[in-house]
């Protein structure tokens, strides 16, 4: 990519604070506060209503899970890098190492934003936490919840899964993003904005100006220039 597709980024970056201002401006957050309210309270009482749904919310809030998750992308990036030759595979290994980089460096970004709350699990009163219900290890609340660092690095997955995969690994990288993100917000350790509308206005803001313009690009080639074994089949 030789040019820097700057009409597409505007739209993307206008999207991104158009997002984010319409739930920081309006006094208590407005209209979102109580989407937010209603999905947690709706998910809180099904805690008590099905033991199965209270085992399944704490056993995907569990480390373990997180695991899943990486395995879960690196599986789908697999099996794009099998298909590759000896120098593809190469650049997709560094691609991989650009996308970790980029997703460092936007979720400092991202910390930089002038809000900052606790999970719903610690705003409300009388409510159920998971962790009281079950004695099963699990993430149920955050100190600081906004925006959600899970559900940023699973963004910036997807996108690179489309700069670079195309659009069915897009598709199936978008679903991992569900999968792997909802039971966060089912267990109320986050917002469904913290997800929703900061990690998305994030990376709508963050991420065009590293996949649209040379910048991961010209980042992938320098790695592949300097990084050792450049002349090595990689297999």
């Amino acid at each position: 990519m030789n040019n820097i597709r700057l009409p597409q980024i505007l739209v993307l970056n206008a999207l991104g604070l158009a997002l984010f201002f319409s739930w920081y401006l309006p006094a208590g957050h407005g209209a979102w506060f109580t989407l937010d309210s209603s999905i947690f309270h709706f998910f809180n009482q099904s805690l008590i209503k099905s033991h199965a749904f209270l085992v399944f919310v704490a056993i995907t809030n569990n480390r373990v899970f997180d695991g899943i998750s990486l395995l879960a992308m690196g599986s789908l990036f697999f099996c794009y890098w099998r298909k590759e030759t000896p120098k593809g595979r190469r650049r997709m290994v560094i691609m991989g190492i650009v996308m970790l980089f980029c997703a460092i460096i936007i979720n400092q970004l991202g910390h930089l934003i002038p809000e900052s709350h606790v999970s719903p699990t610690l705003y409300f009163p009388n409510i159920y936490r998971v962790s009281e219900l079950l004695h099963i290890p699990t993430k149920d609340a955050s100190k600081d919840s906004f925006p959600g660092d899970h559900g940023l690095m699973l963004l910036i997955f997807t996108g690179f899964m489309l700069r670079y995969l195309g659009q069915k690994a897009f598709a199936i990288a978008l679903i991992i993003f569900l999968v792997f993100m909802m039971p966060r917000i089912m267990i109320g350790a986050h917002w469904f904005t913290d997800v929703f509308v900061g990690s998305l206005s994030v990376v709508l803001v963050c991420l065009p100006w590293a996949l649209l313009t040379p910048l991961s690009d010209g980042l992938i080639n320098l790695f592949d220039r300097y990084l050792p074994g450049k002349n090595k089949t990689i297999n």
